[in-house]
């Protein structure tokens, strides 16, 4: 190489270390300036990442198109530079500007620092991520997005190995992106990070951990928090070795800029050729400014350690090494610092503008609104004062203006006036614009959402055979994997058993180790493996053996799999189906029936409780076609019983939210769902021959409900209602009753007095007898609809006792 190529060489070094400089110094500007934005009361919470800007400017250096991160709220320096975040939006976030187009990360619903790529166009189609860098979306329960990560990782694998998705490349290219996957160092306490490490070491997948050890959590130190005081120490057992698959596990200081770049550059490589997870514990990470800005760090560092975290800054170590370097002077440093400083300033207050002017002009809309008011009634002394309440506020939020608008009607009771149909016109205005920046995106409205799904009715041969329900679910789950490339199944149990209750019988032997798998006794993360997994493109069946079980995972559902779609304001999408099984088994651990719990800890996500296996393989059947995640509970006692075999298997669809009258009736109408329904369908010969026209309707789903109002109809018929399951009270049957008699109005068309039946107040006690005093049982459901029609008429139906 000639003097001038080397030259030419070291200069363009020099310059990129340069911009290095200068983005890690804007990145620390954002944090400061981030959290005077807060205590001046223009932003309502910061939460920043000063002290990890070198090392995450390490990992940026390796982050490729199609990659993926599952990371926290302290990556900001990551986002900037992979390109995926300005200053603008950062503090847009901030601000919580509701305009996607200003935080395209959230437009607005999340805190500050918590990101996310859009990963769906309007009309709900995956955009190209093979084509930009990628980022799962963030929240803050603390160790949430390790599970998540595992998926993320293993779709890499499955688009490596499974020859049908060899031409997808509009999700992966081969199999070579990285999960890239940041945490701090004291959620590594959290059992669920312990789950994922685990998980990942046996499936061999392409992820990389970074832990930020900066020595606390909030407060607590880490001698508090790991054994050993080491995350990495005390996870030697799984590093792998020359015979046996494990982890790699980096360790490097968070202010060494040389060695940062070669600990990345060694794990970016290891994951993405070899599809091995590597841990890189980044210690001696520094933290500024303490966690957020609800506290101060000084209150629990000594003075000794305040001093050490400044010398070891990474920001200071990375200048001196500059200098060190002779790579520029300290002039001319001094130079980018101010220039990353105005930089940001410029951007800030950009941002800042572009939040407040439309909120401005609705204040000034309000205002000549209030005037008109104050003109036609100047009796009402009131107006003027909450006119200039809104008036004298010059940091103004939606709040101030539409509660301004809603004192004034109230102040203005029993008065009309033109001036007032203006106020209530622009306040309807206002909601429906509100309603799409705060409450919409809950579920798709995308034309594929799985809501739009028609009908297709199940159709039977002339001499259909009568299989065990288990043979229906399994064929109809061949046509599925047949028909979709993209599905796979896996759980406990799953792959070589074909499940506890057989229903994938044979498949695994048909279709391959690779899309239908057994897993560990891990539910957090088989949810977390089809999250990710379901964000890369594929449709993946996650199993949770028993409904019992859905606890161990229900943080996920909760907070990532029913929140992603509002959270991201529907930017992203998890097309994931959980599948379990559930009902009338007997015993404390292995009969519960948690749903008021879960519909009302899963909005965001559809919950189907079919009657019978027919129903369930309908269920998978829509929603393979929808964009929604959804939850299945297979009623646990049908897989044995008898049911005819369709002859469109894969085909025919149970469209959600719609009930199923099941017997018509005229005298009172009950409503149930799964295994507790076919009890009750079981006691109809009674009621007939007790003189009672029973109107029993299936709910077949919990969310949605009954969205066309059948159940309302039945009610205006019958004038009398009862709702049974095997919830605990003022559960799932609570939910059922208010939304017919509160959210449908039903309460206009009561005779008699709407109940609910339901088990006991406790777990279900064990064996038959156990389940007979526990549960609704026959006799009790019998004698409830009987107990209301004997209030309504009791010289036709006479007291039993």
């Amino acid at each position: 190489m000639s003097k001038q190529a080397t030259k030419e060489k070291k200069n363009k070094k020099t310059d990129s270390i340069l911009n290095d400089y200068k983005l890690v110094c804007m990145s620390r500007e954002m944090s400061l300036l981030g959290r005077k934005e807060v205590l001046t009361g223009k932003a309502k919470f910061g939460i920043f990442g000063d002290g990890k800007e070198l090392p995450q400017l390490a990992l940026s250096k390796h982050f490729k198109n199609g990659d993926f991160r599952s990371g926290y709220y302290r990556d900001q320096t990551i986002m900037m530079a992979i390109g995926e975040l300005t200053v603008e939006q950062f503090f847009a976030q901030l601000y919580a500007n509701p305009d996607v187009d200003k935080d395209p990360n959230s437009g607005g619903r999340q805190m500050n620092a918590h990101f996310a790529t859009r990963l769906i166009d309007e009309e709900g189609n995956w955009v190209d991520q093979t084509a930009q860098k990628n980022t799962s979306a963030d929240m803050s329960p603390t160790a949430g997005q390790m599970a998540r990560l595992l998926g993320l990782a293993q779709a890499s694998k499955v688009y490596r190995e499974n020859d049908l998705l060899s031409d997808w490349n509009q999700f992966s290219d081969n199999g070579n992106e990285v999960a890239w996957g940041t945490i701090g160092d004291a959620s590594t306490s959290e059992g669920i990070f312990w789950e994922t490490i685990n998980a990942a070491g046996v499936l061999q997948v392409p992820m990389v951990v970074s832990v930020w050890d900066d020595g606390y959590g909030i407060s607590v130190s880490k001698k508090y928090q790991t054994t050993k005081e080491s995350i990495s120490t005390v996870l030697r057992g799984f590093k792998r070795t020359k015979k046996q698959p494990g982890f790699e596990i980096i360790n490097v200081k968070a202010w060494d800029y040389q060695a940062l770049l070669d600990a990345y550059a060694e794990a970016s490589k290891i994951a993405r050729d070899e599809h091995v997870p590597v841990l890189v514990h980044v210690e001696e990470v520094t933290q500024p400014q303490g966690h957020s800005t609800s506290g101060s760090h000084e209150r629990y560092k000594d003075e000794d350690r305040l001093n050490w975290e400044e010398e070891y800054c990474c920001i200071n170590q990375f200048r001196q090494w500059i200098e060190k370097e002779k790579m520029a002077e300290s002039e001319e440093l001094d130079q980018i610092e101010e220039e990353a400083k105005k930089e940001v300033r410029e951007a800030q207050k950009k941002a800042w503008k572009e939040y407040q002017d439309p909120i401005k002009q609705q204040k000034d809309e309000m205002l000549a609104l209030l005037d008109s008011l104050i003109s036609n009634h100047n009796d009402v002394s009131k107006l003027e004062e909450i006119k200039k309440g809104l008036d004298r506020k010059n940091n103004v939020i939606r709040k101030d203006v539409i509660s301004a608008g809603r004192q004034a009607l109230f102040a203005l009771r029993g008065k009309e006036s033109g001036a007032k149909s203006d106020l209530v016109k622009w306040l309807d205005h206002q909601q429906e614009e509100n309603q799409q920046r705060f409450n919409s995106h809950l579920l798709s409205d995308t034309p594929n959402s799985p809501l739009k799904v028609e009908e297709v009715k199940p159709s039977y041969p002339d001499e259909a055979k009568n299989v065990d329900g288990r043979v229906v679910l399994r064929d109809n789950f061949d046509k599925i994997f047949e028909k979709y490339p993209n599905a796979l199944v896996f759980g406990e149990d799953v792959g070589q058993l074909g499940d506890v209750n057989l229903g994938l019988e044979d498949m695994q032997e048909k279709y391959g180790e690779l899309r239908v798998s057994d897993t560990g006794i891990r539910e957090a993360t088989i949810l977390g493996q089809g999250i990710g997994m379901s964000l890369r493109g594929l449709r993946p069946i996650a199993e949770i053996q028993y409904l019992d079980y859905l606890l161990y995972c229900f943080q996920g559902l909760s907070d990532d799999v029913a929140t992603v779609r509002y959270r991201t304001s529907g930017g992203q999408a998890y097309p994931l189906i959980v599948r379990t099984r559930g009902h009338r088994l007997e015993g404390i651990w292995h009969s519960g029936s948690p749903m008021g719990m879960i519909i009302n800890g899963v909005r965001g996500v559809h919950v189907c409780v079919p009657r019978n296996l027919t129903h369930a393989a309908g269920f998978y059947n829509t929603l393979f076609q929808g964009d929604d995640p959804a939850l299945i509970v297979e009623p646990l006692n049908a897989y044995r019983l008898k049911e005819k075999l369709p002859e469109n298997l894969g085909e025919f669809t149970i469209p959600l939210g719609v009930p199923e009258i099941v017997q018509e009736g005229e005298d009172i109408t009950v409503v149930s769902y799964g295994s507790t329904f076919n009890l009750v369908q079981s006691v109809l010969p009674q009621f007939e021959e007790a003189g009672i026209s029973v109107e029993l309707v299936d709910a077949r789903t919990l969310l949605p409900f009954d969205r066309n109002g059948m159940i309302l109809e039945s009610l205006k018929k019958t004038n009398r209602i009862l709702f049974v399951d095997e919830d605990v009270p003022g559960g799932a049957t609570g939910y059922m009753m208010q939304q017919v008699i509160d959210e449908q109005g039903g309460y206009r068309y009561l005779d008699s007095e709407a109940k609910c039946l339901t088990s006991q107040p406790h777990r279900p006690a064990y064996a038959t007898d156990g389940d007979y005093f526990s549960k609704p049982n026959a006799e009790d459901i019998f004698e409830s609809v009987y107990e209301i029609m004997h209030e309504a008429n009791p010289g036709k139906y006479p007291a039993i006792r």
